[in-house]
């Protein structure tokens, strides 16, 4: 006997004789002899007894079906399945329509859910279409009834839900290294050991390349500088050996020779070995530029994937403090000071700066010109970012400066925030390691269902026992996904599983990435931090130390609770503060249709970021500093410390050095700055004057913003969507 019905969202309701009833009476109304009810409560009761406990609405809906046309009624049963045809010609309308606005190329929030993808050209079309048609998939097939269930009220966004057919992976950090000295096959391609800087650059860009169509989230290089420093040397021996060609003379005393620094001289008054050597040092600094502008050329112009969508790359530099390596360092900031083409800001990679004390950021320190020339560059080209290696979270009790290999204990970070270190099934780093899948939660909507509780004591705990129940679904859905990507073969994903993810050089390509999967991390996010506390205290935690107090409570229930998963599941979960991009508009989109316009709360089309207070909330870079600082210990997923800069930030380093050095005063994790740049979309001049009409170079009007959107920047705010449009229109100056 039937007692429950599955709905085809995913939902199950108790069974209800009367939709049953009236679906078999209006058919019978078309029809000449019109209603006949002892039939329909005749059809009505064997459907009932004969259906399962639980069945589903089209099992029903057959019943019904054979139940008509087996009876004196077939007339009827025509009817019926008419009208249930029509139904679901109806429900298709929508995805129709979906189509029908990614081929007239609208611009709305399905063709601009990712700013760095153009869905307008047939490949990205193509990847629009197929995104659509994959989640109703996920939907209906590879979800559990209680995710279902969280993702239809609006509690949980599951990221990449498009690629969760393919059991693809989010992230990783790049050994470099594995590709530059053995070479590797992929597919049709196979690379010999590099031997040249022009080489090692091209093969970085190869390998973040291949690796973006074996994953669905971004591509890193943890060491930048390491790997690519002593092919700096290998080029100056090479110089050697061009001149030991040209002059008969043997310079093999050369090749090893002590070198400061690869810094190009003029070669007057020099003489013998001496001028040999600078001529070779004044060659191979040449190489690494033109080496260093190809590498940047390339990841901002090579499409790795449909919809003309470059890599979503990012490197981390700034700790090798030898010759080569800072020759690496310093060419690449100077070709990104430069920047692209007729002098544009390059968009990829993200450049991330490693700011270590004896390292890379005191007057005393051997890489601190290097340091003051990236804040130099960020202030121009809003990069590198700064990842703080002193932050207590980011410390590790085997680095040591002496080490040659010493990147492998710093913590390297994704350009957009992710942050993969801990790691409870081998060696704590963030090489060849990332991020498996990760979710997130809407605490908004949760604190908004308690709002109706006067007696605020009882209306916070109500909150933390809605929070724990979608924790709970959250990890379980997290681990449902990664024991289905679990299954994937190595030969799935010809170079992550031969050469780069830990571990996977003991897999075989058709063992089952299983036993090496678990290096990586699933991640828990949160989003709208600051509505949350609006509708459980009134007030956001940049304005209110109660509300802050609170803030970090929560958070670190949800730190607690991630650490319980990893015990409970045997996996590494962390606490990511999610980076939303469309996702800040869809939450909010349908919690305003659920509860209204309310203030501070659903009156924007968009919810605030993760932790961050909000974007309109006018304060110090000091302030905004106290209030964030603390929850970067918390969630070591992942995190950022935005700030904006007021006027022409060129000028400006110093500016940018400021913000550094609150993240030493206040253990901040990670952080960028944001300032005003105009772009004109035609010539690509750039600029940072207000309000800038017309273009002084070429006289168009086309002028856009450069402005970074969660952590990466966009070459066009025409592909941001209405609520990061929303959010950016927002933001205010912080001083």
């Amino acid at each position: 006997m039937i007692q429950t019905v599955l709905k085809r969202d995913g939902r199950i309701v108790g069974f209800n004789r009367e939709k049953i009833a009236s679906a078999i009476r209006k058919a019978m109304l078309t029809t000449r002899q019109g209603e006949d009810e002892l039939l329909i409560n005749k059809i009505v009761d064997r459907i009932a007894v004969r259906g399962n406990e639980q069945s589903s609405v089209e099992e029903i809906q057959d019943m019904v079906e054979m139940e008509l046309m087996s009876s004196p009624r077939k007339e009827v049963a025509k009817s019926y399945i008419a009208y249930r045809n029509q139904r679901s010609v109806a429900r298709k309308a929508k995805t129709r329509d979906m189509f029908l606005e990614i081929v007239e190329t609208k611009n709305n929030d399905i063709t601009r859910e990712n700013a760095n993808m153009n869905a307008d050209t047939p490949a990205g079309m193509m990847m629009k279409f197929a995104s659509e048609s994959t989640k109703p998939f996920v939907d209906d097939f590879l979800l559990s009834d209680e995710t279902r269930w969280a993702l239809h009220n609006n509690y949980l966004h599951i990221h990449d839900k498009d690629y969760y057919p393919t059991k693809s992976l989010t992230c990783i950090q790049h050994p470099l290294d594995r590709i530059l000295e053995r070479g590797f096959v992929a597919g049709h391609g196979e690379s010999r050991p590099t031997k040249r800087i022009e080489t090692a650059s091209i093969m970085a860009c190869i390998s973040m390349e291949i690796v973006q169509n074996e994953m669905h989230g971004g591509q890193a290089i943890p060491a930048f500088d390491f790997y690519l420093a002593p092919f700096v040397r290998r080029s100056y021996i090479e110089e050697i050996k061009t001149i030991e060609k040209l002059t008969g003379l043997e310079l093999k005393h050369l090749y090893d020779t002590p070198i400061e620094d690869y810094v190009v001289r003029d070669l007057d008054f020099l003489q013998g070995d001496e001028r040999f050597r600078q001529h070779a040092v004044n060659r191979t600094v040449n190489r690494v530029h033109q080496s260093m502008e190809a590498f940047i050329h390339n990841m901002n112009t090579i499409h790795s994937r449909g919809g003309n969508q470059v890599v979503f790359s990012s490197i981390n530099y700034g700790t090798d403090t030898s010759a080569e390596g800072r020759c690496i360092i310093r060419e690449l900031l100077r070709t990104t000071y430069e920047g692209v083409g007729n002098g544009s800001t390059a968009i990829f990679p993200i450049q991330i700066w490693k700011k270590k004390r004896g390292v890379s950021y005191l007057p005393s320190d051997p890489n601190y010109d290097l340091y003051v020339e990236a804040c130099k560059v960020a202030a121009r080209r809003f990069f590198p970012n700064f990842v703080n290696l002193d932050a207590s979270f980011n410390r590790h009790e085997k680095w040591n400066p002496e080490d040659p290999k010493r990147y492998l204990y710093e913590v390297a970070t994704m350009g957009c925030r992710t942050r993969v270190f801990e790691n409870r099934f081998g060696e704590k780093s963030s090489v060849g390691r990332g991020n498996i899948s990760f979710t997130t939660i809407n605490i908004v909507r949760l604190a908004i269902e308690c709002m109706s509780i006067e007696d605020e004591k009882a209306r916070i705990e109500q909150f933390f026992v809605k929070l724990d129940e979608l924790l709970e679904i959250a990890a379980k859905q997290l681990c449902d996904r990664y024991n289905f990507q679990k299954t994937a073969l190595a030969k799935q994903f010809p170079l992550l599983m031969s050469s780069l993810w830990t571990g996977c050089e003991e897999l075989k390509p058709n063992d089952t990435i299983e036993r090496v999967i678990n290096q990586g991390t699933l991640g828990i996010g949160f989003i709208g931090l600051a509505e949350c506390l609006i509708a459980l205290t009134g007030k956001h935690h940049g304005e209110s130390e109660k509300a802050q107090q609170l803030g970090l409570r929560i958070v670190t229930y949800m730190r607690d609770r991630a650490n319980e998963f990893s015990e409970r599941y045997q996996h590494n979960f962390s606490v990511l503060a999610t980076p939303a991009e469309g996702l800040s508009g869809r939450f909010t989109r349908t919690d305003r249709k659920t509860f209204g316009e309310l203030p501070g709360i659903t009156d924007k089309i968009y919810y605030t970021n993760s932790n961050h207070v909000p974007v309109y909330y006018k304060c110090s870079p000091k302030h905004k500093a106290e209030v964030e600082a603390p929850y970067h210990e918390l969630t070591r997923g992942g995190h950022i410390f935005y700030i904006e800069i007021d006027g022409d930030a060129t000028h400006n380093p110093q500016a940018i050095m400021d913000i550094v050095d609150l993240m030493d005063k206040y253990d901040i994790g990670y952080c960028s700055v944001n300032h005003n740049r105009n772009r004109c979309m035609d010539c690509g001049h750039e600029d940072a004057e207000d309000n800038l009409a017309v273009c002084p170079d070429c006289g168009s009007g086309n002028i856009d913003k450069l402005q970074r959107i969660t952590g990466y920047l966009v070459g066009t705010t025409d592909r941001w969507n209405k609520a990061k449009l929303a959010e950016l229109n927002d933001r205010v100056i912080h001083k």
